[in-house]
């Protein structure tokens, strides 16, 4: 009797154990805000990514894994501003989780914490994939990652009132850590000021705001539409009169037109990471942008 005893007190006792140290499940839509999560969140937090660097958030299929994820999660951290307007709406309905659906505390839109450049004055789907409530590639300015992180430490300890100082803390050391990345990030980058660039997508407008880089050309006639080999070859006229340094492009941007551009013009093709995982050296929120300034400047001399 007493064993039984002893061991039913051991396995309620576990249970206790198990319950304190449980993680909180999050699902980051985009890599830069699970980095940020787990910045924040150290070992309190259990992070998903539903997309990785090499794919195109724009388009991503709301398999049913993804659905799992979400209906398990206690908070849901993405972009918004309808970068992920295709497939996040179907997860969060086929998951059934009243916590994370838009309006709960379990559920964060990162864009509405940064000013949105690129606002629409006309929206046609004329004009390409646009976005109405502006540009939503906000993960390519650190000053936009700074501002999220406030956002988010606040949400953390919302959802998790008993860990609330815990994240505060963390998030006093990124951000003072953070500050002095910026600090250096924009000491090593200003020779880049004024650098003339081509783009594959319009998806690096906050970088360019950033660093001060002028974007002369887009290879997509239109955002989301491919250019085809007679737009390129007007490219190539345009670029003759408006000349450009570099030609960026993301790991999942289509290579070939780059190519293209690149080998009738001799401007190098850049590949930059874009978020977290874009390569081997850029894996984490510190080294992306370690990467990103590094890779420009070395493609400029």
């Amino acid at each position: 009797m007493k064993k039984l005893y002893l061991l039913g007190l051991s396995l309620v006792l576990i249970g206790f154990a198990s319950g304190a140290s449980a993680d909180l499940k999050v699902v980051a839509c985009e890599p830069e805000w699970g980095a940020l999560v787990k910045e924040l969140g150290g070992d309190k937090v259990e992070v998903f990514n539903a997309t990785s660097a090499l794919q195109d958030p724009h388009h991503i299929q709301a398999r049913p894994s993804l659905i799992a994820k979400v209906r398990n999660a206690n908070l849901v951290v993405c972009t918004g501003a309808e970068l992920e307007v295709g497939w996040l709406p179907i997860l969060l309905r086929q998951a059934g989780n009243s916590q994370v659906q838009p309006g709960n505390p379990g559920y964060l839109e990162a864009t509405r914490y940064v000013p949105l450049l690129e606002v629409p004055t006309v929206l046609s789907r004329g004009e390409g994939d646009i976005h109405a409530a502006g540009n939503p590639h906000i993960q390519t300015d650190p000053h936009n990652i700074a501002r999220v992180s406030d956002a988010l430490a606040q949400r953390l300890a919302e959802v998790d009132p008993a860990g609330g100082a815990y994240y505060q803390k963390r998030h006093a050391e990124f951000s003072a850590r953070w500050q002095q990345a910026i600090r250096r990030w924009e000491l090593k980058a200003a020779p880049l000021q004024g650098l003339p660039i081509v783009v594959y997508h319009k998806g690096w407008v906050y970088m360019n705001h950033w660093l001060g880089l002028q974007e002369v050309a887009a290879l997509e006639p239109k955002p989301g539409i491919p250019p085809s080999v007679a737009y390129l070859s007007e490219l190539l006229s345009t670029l003759k009169k408006q000349p450009a340094k570099v030609i960026i492009r993301t790991p999942y941007d289509d290579p070939r037109p780059s190519e293209y551009v690149a080998e009738r013009t001799q401007i190098p093709a850049v590949v930059l990471p874009g978020t977290v995982g874009g390569n081997d050296q850029a894996q984490d929120l510190f080294a992306l942008f370690d990467d990103t300034v590094n890779r420009l400047l070395e493609a400029t001399r």
